[in-house]
């Protein structure tokens, strides 16, 4: 096996007495050196020959080395593949925000109406004490990080001088005609370092080319391009199918449209019914299906016809990635109107789960009003909201925990897939198991009782979606493992709220995976606000909570259920 070394024990003897040892076992056999260097500086820093018997546990291991050369093994192993498809650079920016504000603004604000006619004429436009900084702060102050803008609505009005129409601010007295609402908002935007989308509507009720193919896909094209060369980096391009019963038909040249966003703004997200970088979730209670994977096939998509049942929960087997966009209104309304009061921010807390919960970005209608302003009422219930998330989820009630894997890729002292990096803040770090086993479990020992009603898991998307089913169990005062949940899919968050428990020792279990389970964080939380129904696991929110409610909330809320 090595004849052409011809080496042999005495071999090595002899060359160890006319070298250091040291220097002898570095040539010799460098994939033993972490096991017995320590042997050797022993010996050497004490001016010490090892005993006949140590030396020959020493030449032993040098003969092993030169039999199995496994100087390989020393070297670390590479991540595991990915599994495709797998997020751009821009999706997977969009993917980390999270949450996002609305801003539906036009003339429909004054008109106390939804969808404009087109025919209103546009002097109604006055909000005489705009101020879209007011707008970029209170997102920014309530945890939103990109806000998107109506700058055209289906009434076809314009907040920006359009060069082609008229029907915009400029014939309006506002800013004495010389008024832009986009670009004002840009600026804002930018110097609160808030990412910025625009909302063009394809659908047009007051240009006169709509239902004219080739002419009205000209006009469109015209006014995005202005849209995406006069304000700076544009972070998300919103387009949708909706469209009135008996309109003109019109044919949209979405691919064009498509190609020309990617070429004026490279690093812009396009949302659609169908993508191609976001979808649409299929409904507008900002509500994603329980089971949710960012899988999609668009070919089996239409903008403005798509199935919403299977854009709720997407395509395991799909091969595009294309994420889900949760849209709702603060408000009944997704225009401003006075008679309408917002939603209250347990509503809210229980959409976050629902939405950002459930592997989705949460895309929060909040309408300025006819003054220019959020108004303070839905100002307050932001403020709520953020405090309840804060409340909930400043604190991961694990993170001191002991832990203990059924296996882990690499070889040990290997941190890249190390088990504690699930406790660490960011996607990019994860554990990984070891490749070719088919149990993936984690154990938690939290070192004291610990009582909890939320579950949160997130994967390294980068890596691709992978986890199709999973479960948590703790160990009971009998010494028996119980299951609290389960749950399908994980993405790039998942949140799951169930009765009370308590435990010291938990058991995190991947039962089915499209590939080997990459975790990337686990955390369990304390929420008080949220009314779990321990049947079905489902939250029943109350719409009329107040400010004061919710402080009472955390006093109240105290029942720990029997596992």
């Amino acid at each position: 096996m090595i004849k052409d070394k011809e080496v042999t024990t005495s071999t090595l003897r002899d060359q160890c007495s006319k070298t250091s040892l040291h220097k002898c076992l570095t040539l010799k056999a460098k994939s033993f050196d972490l096991l017995i260097l320590p042997v050797v500086f022993h010996y050497e820093e004490n001016n010490q020959t090892p005993e006949p018997r140590t030396m020959n546990l020493i030449l032993l291991c040098l003969s092993f080395s030169l039999i199995f050369p496994i100087s390989h093994c020393a070297l670390q192993k590479p991540p595991p593949l990915p599994i495709l498809p797998i997020p751009t650079a821009s999706q997977f920016q969009w993917q980390l925000s999270s949450m996002a504000l609305f801003f539906h603004f036009g003339t429909n604000t004054f008109t106390d109406s939804e969808w404009g006619t087109g025919q209103v004429d546009p002097s109604v436009f006055n909000p005489t004490h705009l101020n879209t900084t007011q707008w970029v702060q209170v997102a920014k102050d309530s945890g939103f990080n990109r806000v998107i803008l109506t700058a055209k609505h289906h009434d076809g009005f314009c907040l920006w001088p359009s060069e082609y129409t008229d029907y915009s601010v400029k014939s309006t007295s506002w800013r004495n005609g010389s008024g832009d609402v986009v670009k004002e908002l840009s600026l804002a935007a930018k110097e609160a370092g808030v990412d910025l989308g625009l909302y063009l509507s394809p659908w047009d009720r007051h240009e006169v080319c709509y239902g004219k193919t080739l002419e009205y896909n000209e006009f469109y094209l015209g006014q995005m391009t202005e849209l995406l060369t006069r304000y700076g980096e544009i972070k998300e391009v919103w387009l949708d199918g909706a469209k009135g019963e008996g309109e003109k038909d019109m044919e949209y040249f979405f691919d064009s449209w498509f190609s020309l966003i990617h070429q004026h703004q490279p690093g812009a997200i396009i949302f659609s019914d169908a993508g191609p970088d976001t979808r649409w979730i299929g409904d507008e209670a900002g509500v994603a299906g329980s089971t949710c994977w960012s899988l999609f096939n668009r070919s089996s998509a239409q903008i403005g016809n798509t199935d919403p049942i299977y854009s709720q929960g997407g395509d395991p087997s799909g091969h595009d990635w294309v994420p889900a966009e949760c849209d709702v209104s603060i408000r009944p309304g997704w225009f401003w109107h006075a008679s309408e009061v917002p939603k209250s921010a347990i509503k809210l807390l229980d959409i976050y789960y629902k939405s950002v919960g459930r592997n989705c970005l949460l895309l929060l209608n909040v309408p300025p009003n006819s003054s220019g302003l959020i108004s303070d009422e839905d100002v307050q219930v932001l403020k709520e909201f953020s405090e309840l998330r804060r409340s909930i989820f400043s604190d991961n009630l694990a993170g001191n925990a002991i832990l203990n894997a059924s296996s882990t890729r690499g070889s040990i002292g290997d941190s890249r897939f190390d088990l504690y990096n699930i406790f660490k803040e960011g996607i990019y770090t994860y554990w990984a198991p070891e490749e070719n086993v088919s149990d993936w479990a984690l154990h938690l020992n939290l070192q004291e009782s610990v009582s909890f009603n939320v579950l949160q898991v997130q994967e390294p998307i980068h890596m691709g979606q992978r986890i199709m089913a999973f479960h948590l169990e703790v160990l009971n005062e009998d010494g028996d493992w119980r299951m609290v949940i389960n749950g399908t899919t994980v993405g790039y968050q998942r949140l799951l709220r169930f009765p009370n428990v308590e435990s010291q020792h938990l058991k995190f279990v991947i039962d089915k995976s499209r590939a080997d389970p990459l975790i990337s964080y686990l955390g369990i939380y304390m929420d008080q606000f949220s009314i779990v129904n321990s049947a079905f696991h489902r939250s029943s929110p109350t719409n009329n909570y107040s400010s004061q409610v919710l402080r009472q909330a955390i006093h109240n809320h105290s029942t720990t259920a029997s596992i």
